[in-house]
């Protein structure tokens, strides 16, 4: 569901040999692992079923109840023990072979699990997690699962996680050390029982979130893939945009969101709906490093985008204790106003450009697109209808996939096969273990922080160094947030930064849902923002043009994602959180705004033209863009400054722009859209 860790996972053949998109991050096992992996991820997705929907399957058939400790050990030991087939460890290991070693890890995972599922009820009535109430071999099995979730850890987010994990989870063992007062001191065996028998570490919240929230979506996600869905939506964007000025460039805007939505992943986005975009755009005219950055910036804003959006939104949801569909809700506006902000560069780029659409004769009509994809929306609408009116977000997205595939049968153009059925199932479960192993290493530091301590005093710190001034800690968080992200994944790191930086920011009196998207908004941004800026690079295979080049040119597009975060801070009515008509005063301003900013950006002002080059020009674009950064500001709340004074402020900063734009104007034709 995200590129996450990788997310397009693996994907296999109609003969059911396994074909990587990633060739560097995962294996070729071969018939036979497919057709374990293939069982296992059936048997979990079954365990989910039963679980979320409380069909009690083993009350009836053995008497016993599946309590949700042992559920989430059945299906902690099956993902991670599939992630040791799917991904090698390291880049010159087998592609083709599993090696003894991966073989050994695998078995030994799903014993340990089996282990503990078999123990639940004792784990739990004994209290394993204190070494001494339990068995004298129980410790030493925990050691073993502690080092195997350290090592998916590794595989699943790379050495940066390996790292972050390693150290904070043996914090219990030499904090002491390191602070003589510390009250809590555990050796290492004991540290494990706690990791791996409690419920505040490997099975805390990341884990809770996957199996309850994470699992449902990513399966609803990847039958829209194999069904068709995301050539639908990209056919439903040429038919709607394709034809009017910068056509291509608008349908990546429209394609890369509903389809970024449903993957949740920058790279894969970008690999997917790009091949079509990107190729379109050049051939409208659009510069390489621009075609390449519009679809990078499209790409990674899918991943906040309702009603999907990535892991990091159903993790978030846990921690914030609310339903994930109030994190959807508050997510909303911020991505649309994204999204317009991409949409008025682009069409102010086209019109500068003399860049026209596709001729009609090459598009799809909108009736023909709908008649071969209307279940899609149809899915879609039971998703939204069973989240926003029933309240059923866990089982919403099971109902949907089931409908997808169902009707997907009768439509003889995108009718799975038994072999791509298999290769569905397949894949979801690389996706999965992947995920899985991920959130099982980020959990071992939320334990850890929880079984020291450290959360509160780590807040304390960061209040006093920030001197309680809230714009301080703000910069803090959002260079940490970036940092964070360039070396590893967004989940991972927001899930660091809500446990350590979040209730700082919260207890200076920020909004705790405004807190929480604004970390996740500055985590995504390394995608965009050299010198990482893994999705611009990805554009930039496609479109053939240098990467740091296409980096930077989506910073210029997508230049209102930075600010947003802020804006949302500073009044969270942009995030739907206070009373409506404040909602509707910071909305209209906040899209005033971003049309200033835009036109400052790009040197056109819609509805005008051309604001001009050399020094005037350069005036005009500075006047625009700042009276826009003005209006766009949210007035009221931490700002402390109110709407019409912001009002009078942009529109005095932005006189000068739009009296150069008018005065060029006159006598010239205006471009239509």
């Amino acid at each position: 569901m995200s590129d996450e860790p990788g997310a397009g996972g693996p994907a296999a053949e109609a003969g059911g040999e396994v074909e990587d998109f990633e060739l560097s991050r995962y294996r070729s096992p071969g018939r036979w692992w497919v057709s374990v992996a293939f069982l296992l991820t059936a048997i979990s997705v079954s365990l989910a079923v039963n679980q979320i929907f409380r069909l009690n399957f083993f009350k009836n058939v053995t008497g016993h109840v599946l309590v949700d400790q042992q559920y989430m050990y059945l299906i902690l030991g099956s993902m991670l023990a599939m992630l040791f087939i799917f991904m090698p460890a390291y880049k010159t290991a087998p592609r083709r072979t599993v090696p003894l070693y991966d073989i050994a890890a695998f078995f030994v995972t799903l014993v340990l699990t089996a282990y503990f599922t078999w123990h639940g009820e004792a784990i739990n009535e004994e209290i394993w997690a204190e070494t001494f109430l339990a068995p004298w071999h129980a410790p030493w099995f925990a050691v073993a699962l502690w080092l195997l979730i350290l090592e998916g850890g590794r595989r699943a987010g790379g050495w940066p996680v390996f790292a972050v994990c390693l150290t904070a989870s043996f914090l219990p063992v030499y904090l002491n050390i390191i602070v003589p007062d510390a009250a809590v001191e555990r050796t290492v065996v004991e540290t494990a029982s706690y990791h791996v028998y409690s419920e505040e570490s490997v099975l805390g919240i990341p884990m809770r979130a996957f199996t309850t929230l994470v699992f449902g979506f990513l399966l609803f996600g990847n039958a829209l893939v194999y069904t068709g869905g995301g050539q639908f939506f990209i056919n439903l964007a040429f038919a709607l945009l394709g034809h009017v000025r910068g056509g291509p460039a608008k349908v990546a805007i429209f394609s890369s969101g509903l389809f970024g939505s449903m993957s949740g992943g920058p790279i894969t986005n970008v690999l997917t709906t790009g091949a079509l975009t990107i190729p379109a755009m050049k051939r409208i005219g659009v510069r390489a490093k621009t075609a390449g950055a519009i679809e990078a910036c499209a790409s990674t804003g899918g991943t906040m985008m309702p009603p999907i959006m990535g892991a990091t939104a159903f993790v978030m949801a846990d921690f914030l204790d609310v339903s994930y569909l109030t994190v959807a809700i508050a997510a909303l506006v911020p991505s649309l106003l994204y999204y317009f902000g991409l949409f008025m560069q682009i069409d102010a780029y086209a019109a500068q450009n003399r860049l026209v659409g596709l001729d009609r004769s090459e598009l799809p009509t909108l009736g023909a697109v709908f008649r071969d994809g209307w279940y899609y929306v149809a899915a879609f609408g039971v998703l939204i209808y069973l989240l926003v009116f029933l309240w059923r977000e866990a089982q919403a997205p099971f109902y949907a996939t089931l409908l997808l595939l169902a009707v997907n049968q009768f439509n003889k153009n995108h009718r799975l096969s038994w072999a791509t059925f298999k290769t569905y199932i397949y894949s979801t479960g690389g996706l999965l273990a992947e995920l899985a192993g991920l959130l099982a290493a980020v959990g071992l530091v939320v334990g850890a922080l929880q079984a020291t301590g450290m959360t509160g005093s780590i807040t304390n710190d960061l209040v006093n160094l920030a001197g309680d001034t809230p714009f301080v800690l703000l910069l803090m968080g959002a260079v940490t947030s970036f940092i964070l992200g360039m070396g590893m994944t967004v989940t991972a790191a927001y899930i660091f930064l809500a446990i350590i930086l979040a209730p700082a920011l919260i207890k200076i009196g920020m909004d705790p849902m405004a807190v929480h998207m604004f970390v996740l908004y500055w985590g995504m941004l390394s995608f965009i923002t050299p010198p990482v800026a893994l999705a611009a690079f990805a554009a930039a295979s496609v479109a053939k043009c240098e990467p740091l080049e296409t980096g930077f040119e989506a910073m210029r597009i997508g230049a209102v994602i930075y600010f947003i975060p802020f804006f949302f801070v500073f009044n969270p009515a942009l995030l739907l959180q206070g009373a409506p008509g404040e909602t509707v005063i910071v909305l209209i301003t906040a899209v005033c705004g971003i049309l200033l900013v835009s036109a400052g950006l790009q040197g056109y002002l819609v509805g005008v033209g051309d604001v001009g080059r050399g020094p005037l020009g350069w005036i005009a674009r500075l006047s625009l863009a700042l009276g826009g950064g003005a209006r766009s500001a949210p007035g009221g709340g931490m700002i402390g400054v109110g709407h019409t004074e912001l009002t009078l402020l942009a529109v005095a900063l932005a006189a000068p722009g739009v009296s150069i734009a008018v005065l060029r104007a006159r006598g010239r034709p205006r471009a239509v859209m």
